[in-house]
């Protein structure tokens, strides 16, 4: 008989999820509190209670190329960056070609998650839901909770001395929606993330003056890299990753602020971060310098005080008027569902081996899937994570002794660095290639680059040089996608077949053809140095 398996929200993880459970031969049962799938993606004129909510602007910050399920590629005439309108149908098109939407049960909540009596034996749960005020139990073998991260908004009012005077309207981020409330007001936005830049960029347009205050700086990219392509498909390659790793930090994150300030010289704008040593989410956001350089959005540092009508920053006597605030100051996230001595949640982390598995349970049968910021995509990242999650809970794949799980999450909470690569600020942060590889090995679907160059040298080289698209994901192993090595060669095709709407024929130079050959002895070149 297969095992029933209880997923928790129907967003991109959940649907993930269930396909994984599917593909193995489980029996999932999805749980979705709203009325519909998506998740984060899902906008909502109203803000619904344990969903993460949207405004109606959001784009994706990682390109459509590096963000599609394994085994599934964006619509070629999609955007490269796709918006939340967009995004929702990709993932009810990826619903429907996979056949998941029956196994999920809609407004339905999940009111708890409880050991089974019999847990030390079995590894059961008991899942009670409430759907119409009416209350149901049900048994399951294995729990995969995919509720994110984004749904417990963070409003640190007591860190604002007098905002309980404040006589203007002030509010989380997570409440913005539309633009037209910042019509000719003056608009304050506290937190310098992707939420944050880009509410301040978008009331900038109708605003009288937009202020956005950080304390800690950040490091704004933009979605546009060299030559025009996607920042990702150019930044994310196994080449690059394993060059940043084998350098020291210092010298790793010189080279990327040398490259980041040839875009824009964060100092001159006020944006540099405080600590430079360790890397920061980037922020993706194209307009910003263009808004600070022609005066529509000021930069200023942290809060000194607010008073009734304006604000004051600290390091300045000036006082600003100030009719709106915007908090956009991030979130917490918890499991109300699940008792604290399933998975508790301490500085901003929970205790889960390779950020998915509880180490202390007597029974490895419960799987938190996406709670973790990959320096890259969500989707992929969730999606390998659910197929190794699935084999460890249907018994295929096994996790190591409850000590050496513990003794990894200790160390991984001390975040002690390791003098080489990219040094990362936050407990949740990874380095997306370097955590997807590995949970790739355990499932043995890891691309073999040496074999690979032997019987498949053009894509060896692709796979090495170019983005580390999610098709690379699938080439062997379980769930191994037949059409993962076209998906691969074509994909700069689909990147710029949304782009080039004007093509002008251009003859070949003699001296372009030279350049290309001593490009590609030289890549010969770099991999026989590899091997060696």
């Amino acid at each position: 008989m297969a095992k029933r398996v209880a997923i928790v929200g129907a967003g991109v993880s959940g649907l993930a999820s269930i396909k994984c459970c599917l593909e193995e031969g489980l029996e999932p049962t999805c749980f979705e509190r709203s009325d519909d799938l998506g998740g984060l993606w899902r906008f909502t004129e109203h803000v619904e209670e344990g969903r993460a909510s949207l405004y109606k602007s959001v784009v994706s910050n990682s390109c459509k190329e590096m963000s599609c399920y394994s085994d599934f590629p964006f619509p070629e005439d999609y955007p490269n960056y796709v918006p939340n309108s967009q995004f929702l149908e990709y993932l009810k098109m990826y619903a429907n070609h996979f056949n998941l939407l029956k196994h999920i049960q809609f407004k339905t909540k999940v009111c708890s998650v409880t050991k089974c009596s019999d847990f030390t034996v079995s590894g059961q749960w008991e899942v009670v839901t409430m759907r119409d005020e009416k209350q149901e139990s049900a048994i399951f073998d294995a729990v995969m909770v995919c509720t994110g991260f984004l749904t417990n908004p963070y409003l640190p009012l007591d860190s604002f001395p007098g905002i309980n005077a404040f006589k203007g309207q002030y509010f989380h981020s997570r409440q913005y929606k539309h633009p037209d409330i910042f019509k000719d007001k003056r608009v304050l936005v506290i937190g310098m993330g992707n939420s944050g830049t880009d509410i301040a960029v978008e009331a900038s347009h109708l605003a009288e003056q937009v202020f956005l205050s950080t304390t800690g700086g950040g490091w704004v990219i933009s979605r546009i890299f060299d030559s025009g392509y996607p920042w990702d498909m150019v930044f994310m390659t196994r080449f690059q990753n394993m060059l940043r790793n084998s350098l020291p930090t210092p010298i790793v994150t010189w080279l990327m602020m040398r490259k980041i300030n040839n875009w824009l010289n964060h100092a001159n704008y006020g944006l540099i971060p405080e600590e430079r040593t360790q890397l920061k989410e980037f922020v993706l956001n194209d307009e910003l310098p263009g808004r600070i350089i022609t005066g529509k959005v000021f930069i200023r540092p942290s809060i000194k005080e607010v008073k009734e009508n304006s604000v004051m920053f600290n390091n300045t006597s000036k006082e600003e008027p100030i009719d709106i605030i915007v908090f956009a100051t991030g979130y917490t996230f918890a499991f109300p569902f699940l008792d604290e001595s399933v998975v508790k949640v301490e500085d901003g982390q929970a205790s889960l081996y390779k950020y998915i598995f509880p180490a202390h349970l007597q029974k490895p049968t419960l799987a938190i899937i996406g709670l973790i910021k990959p320096l890259g995509s969500m989707i992929p990242t969730g999606e390998t994570q659910a197929r190794w999650a699935v084999r460890v809970l249907k018994g295929v794949n096994k996790l190591p002794p409850p000590s050496v799980m513990i003794e990894e999450i200790n160390a991984r909470r001390e975040n002690k660095p390791s003098w080489f690569g990219l040094c990362y600020c936050k407990a949740l942060q990874s380095d997306y290639i370097t955590y997807i590889d590995e949970l790739l090995t355990y499932i043995n679907a890891k691309p073999k680059l040496f074999s690979m160059l032997l019987t498949d040298p053009h894509l060896a080289l692709t796979v090495f040089f170019g983005p580390c698209s999610p098709y690379q994901f699938r080439l062997t192993g379980p769930g191994k996608w037949e059409g993962a090595r076209n998906a691969i060669m074509t994909q700069w095709d689909r990147t710029f077949k949304v782009t080039k709407g004007r093509v002008v024929q251009e003859s070949p130079s003699p001296f372009e053809s030279f350049l290309k050959l001593f490009s590609f002895l030289a890549l010969l070149v770099a991999i026989f140095l590899i091997l060696l």
